[in-house]
């Protein structure tokens, strides 16, 4: 099998390169109208079946190593060092992206998939589908030299067999883990696809907008995918590492931050080239950055140049990645100067009140708060360089920049839906944001009153101003609804529901955006209760107890167990709230005997109110007692409902609007949904 999975390696190389090499002849044969023995248009078509077959190629490289960890093939050395025998199925999964060779490969077999597709659906557009398939094709040949000549998957592990294999990471032995890396790489890997258009739009000068109507789709899918990456990275991290928080700053965390945050500005900057013709050089080099940021993200992860509980490899392909990033750099700075004369903005900004503002300002607070993160990230590195020492930048400098920075991120996703296009009139300002002010003026007044004082410390200033602006954002966003819904519902007679969802309906993309932002409200309010948690710590024999915020927690028990894979310890706890007992948790901590490595396994309640989280801390030595940390953390249930309402909300956004179909049915509801787009805008003065 070993064999088998370095020949189809090969092969995927030898594809990839015939397609970059016989894809940029043609390409260069159809702009300079050369012609060769072979036509180019169908020296093209072979360039698309060869890229097309080293998916296939590559997908046979994954399922032999696949196929080799099922059936324990120690002989290979990336299985002995990932699996072992008694390692759960679900778990072998994960055993393809626990180090670093089996990442790269998965790395290889998704863009592979991304490119599969693209190929397929080459009729779209058939010259500028060529120049992104020529792009992504050279993307794949630096991944698949580094899997054919540096990070070997099927090395055979010198000496005999093993008897069984050294067993996976504890860190990723978590059902979440079976998903949560693949979800990330999608993120990453997808947005090769916009890069590889916005590229080939450039070097061709291609007319027009059409390539970013053409990625938008690419765009919003590769998206959602990092986002719910990042976020199951955030719930793994909670509910795995045991200190108690879902975010610590952690270098590998913030390479995954930092392409979503371009990438999210990326999608709101598309909108001015789409409908003022605007940002058009934003637009490129956000993407361009998009891209290098998740090269520079998988080099965080898998080089082992920064500490990490998040990076599971430590190799010395750092250099290759350097290298790929500079040429990336090069070729896109290069091809940028050669036709910039062609991304000339065909209008200019003409009021700073206006919904071309809100989007500039957006973009330059995202881009802040991206360099911010870079920066922090990257110090430790630029540190060692320069004075041969690593200073590390800790948790309190990001908190200090970058939570203002999302304060006022917060601020504008209420303001741009209140602003017109080009100019927005006094009257309309003052009409439209009474009822956001009073409603965040109200919550600040009613949450000091029940004890949120802000004077208190810096967290909970912050945590009110957080909580007022999420009640103005909400508000801003409901006024949007309910204007084009009160359109439909006064010609239709339909109650304003279901006429919020005809209006919804008629411009997905809109009113989706909307429900987008309205997730990143709610996980905002999730976020501002961090500056409210509690905790204890106490060791706890049988009977003892001890209590957090509402709750009396009594330790029942306190045992050990082992099975084939992990020995554990853990302590029953009784939770009990006005003297009545409400359920029992048992945090834990397994000892792998594959690894001979610890891990905690965190026990929580979640309510939307708060979670009560335990940790089990070990036992003392001397008394032979489990100390048990308890925490409370208000509100984080809202973190991850946020995130199932942007997700829902991009799914609607990614939706056909409502076609003309609808003109049969009764008083012409297309007719009027169409109304209501045009109306509503007219209440706050055009759109």
């Amino acid at each position: 099998m070993a064999a088998f999975g370095s020949f189809a390696l090969l092969l995927a190389l030898v594809l990839c390169a015939y397609n970059l090499l016989a894809g940029t002849i043609a390409l260069r044969q159809l702009s300079t109208g050369a012609a060769g023995r072979i036509s180019p248009e169908r020296l093209a078509e072979t360039a698309r079946r060869a890229g097309i077959s080293s998916f296939i190629a590559v997908s046979a490289a994954a399922a032999a190593l696949l196929y080799s960890v099922f059936t324990n093939n120690f002989s290979i050395a990336y299985i002995l060092h990932h699996s072992n025998r008694a390692l759960p199925g679900p778990y072998k999964f994960a055993a393809l992206w626990s180090g670093q060779e089996g990442s790269l490969l998965l790395w290889a077999w998704l863009l592979a998939g991304y490119g599969f597709v693209l190929r397929l659906r080459h009729k779209v557009d058939v010259r500028l589908t060529a120049y992104a398939s020529t792009i992504l094709a050279a993307i794949q040949v630096f991944f698949l030299l580094l899997l054919n000549f540096t990070a070997l998957p099927f090395a055979i592990a010198p000496g005999e067999i093993a008897g069984d294999g050294f067993g996976l990471n504890p860190l990723l032995q978590y059902p979440e883990m079976v998903i949560h890396p693949p979800m990330l790489y999608l993120g990453y890997v997808g947005f090769s696809v916009p890069f590889a258009f916005a590229l080939g739009a450039l070097m061709m000068r291609y007319p027009g907008e059409k390539w970013i109507h053409i990625t938008r789709r690419w765009t919003m899918v590769t998206w959602i995918f990092l986002t719910c990456g990042v976020v199951l990275g955030m719930h793994w991290a909670y509910a795995v590492l045991g200190w108690g928080g879902y975010w610590g700053w952690d270098p590998v965390e913030n390479a995954s931050l930092m392409p979503w945050l371009t990438g999210t500005a990326f999608l709101h900057s598309v909108m001015m080239q789409e409908k003022r013709g605007m940002m058009k050089n934003w637009n490129v080099w956000l993407i361009f950055s998009t891209f290098m940021l998740s090269i520079l993200g998988t080099l965080l992860t898998r080089s082992g140049i920064v500490s990490s509980v998040h990076a599971f490899a430590q190799s010395s392909i750092g250099n290759w990645f350097v290298g790929f990033l500079v040429i990336t750099l090069i070729v896109c700075t290069f091809t940028f100067v050669l036709q910039r004369d062609h991304l000339k903005t065909e209008h200019k900004l003409e009021s700073l009140v206006s919904r071309e503002s809100s989007f500039l300002f957006n973009n330059l607070v995202l881009l802040a708060a991206c360099f911010t993160v870079l920066w922090g990230t990257l110090f430790p590195v630029l540190s060692e360089y320069v004075q041969g020492s690593k200073v590390t930048v800790g948790a309190p400098f990001y908190n200090r920049v970058a939570v203002p920075i999302g304060l006022f991120l917060l601020f504008l996703t209420g303001v741009g839906p209140l602003l017109a296009w080009r100019s927005s009139s006094f009257k309309s300002i003052r009409k439209n944001f009474i009822a956001p002010l009073v409603a965040g003026v109200v919550t600040a007044i009613i949450l000091t009153l029940f004890g949120v004082h802000f004077w208190q410390d810096e967290g909970s200033f912050y945590s009110l101003v957080c909580f007022s602006l999420a009640a103005l954002v909400t508000t801003a966003i409901g006024s949007e609804f309910v204007r084009g819904a009160a359109v439909i519902q006064r010609h239709t007679g339909q109650n304003i529901l279901a006429s919020m969802v005809q209006l919804t309906r008629r411009n997905t993309r809109r009113y989706g955006g909307y429900l987008v932002h309205f997730g990143i409200v709610v996980m905002f309010v999730g976020l501002a209760g961090s500056a409210f948690n509690r905790s204890v710590e106490k060791e706890l024999g049988f009977g003892q107890s001890m209590d957090l915020g509402p709750y009396h927690l009594v330790c029942q028990s306190f045992t050990q167990e082992t099975n084939a894979n992990y020995d554990t310890e853990y302590s029953l706890m009784d939770v009990y709230r006005n003297g009545k007992k409400q359920f029992q948790l048992a945090p834990e901590k397994r000892f792998y005997q594959a690894s001979q490595q610890t891990q905690t396994m965190v026990a929580n309640h979640s309510t939307p109110l708060w979670d009560l989280y335990l940790v089990y801390e070990g036992k003392n030595p001397e008394t032979g007692l489990p100390i048990i940390k308890a925490f409370l953390n208000p509100l984080v249930m809202w973190i991850w409902i946020g995130v199932a309402i942007v997700v829902f909300g991009t799914a609607v956004a990614l939706m056909p609007n409502l076609t003309a179909t609808l003109a049969s049915q009764r008083n012409r509801p297309d007719t009027l949904a169409a109304s209501a787009e045009v109306e509503a805008p007219a209440l706050r003065g055009g759109d």
